[in-house]
């Protein structure tokens, strides 16, 4: 097999797409002494840059801490890496665009978020691990699940 039909996958770039961060009600806030509820929320989204083989992944991961219905803060990170996939079949590219990629960018987006939220003056958000593998298995379980609309020349069933 020659060189140029190894599977190769490599990181060209990875870096901070953008990040955000609101305490709404500040200075109030920080005279509570309950603690807050923490609930995180993650997308994860690839897109082919225009070179082949070359695709950008965006993890963004939202933290929002909130006593009662009082929102605590809300920081959300965009950590974003640009990624070289060649010589890989479609459904493989796939598993590492949902797999692979995010996994790689999890320690930087976790970095970024426990460092914004401990400099605005709240005790550090640890995310804890998340199995990409998990998460991708289930949403092409759920892809499957739905129905398939009807291929061109087929009777609409009743």
């Amino acid at each position: 097999m020659s060189e140029a039909q190894q599977p190769t996958f490599g990181i060209q770039k990875i870096y901070l797409k953008d990040m955000s961060l609101e305490i709404p009600n500040a200075p109030q806030i920080f005279l509570e002494r309950e603690s807050p509820q923490v609930d995180v929320s993650l997308h994860n989204e690839a897109r082919p840059l225009g070179q082949p083989g070359l695709f950008e992944v965006v993890l963004t991961i939202t933290v929002t801490a909130k006593i009662n219905d009082k929102t605590v803060f809300l920081v959300e990170t965009a950590q974003a890496g640009i990624f070289e996939i060649v010589n890989v079949s479609q459904q493989e590219t796939e598993a590492v665009l949902g797999i692979v990629c995010p996994s790689t960018l999890l320690p930087y987006a976790r970095e970024a978020i426990a460092s914004t939220v401990t400099r605005a003056g709240f005790p550090p958000v640890v995310l804890q691990h998340m199995s990409f593998e998990t998460i991708y298995q289930q949403q092409q379980a759920q892809l499957q699940q739905q129905p398939q609309p009807p291929q061109p020349g087929t009777p609409p069933a009743h």
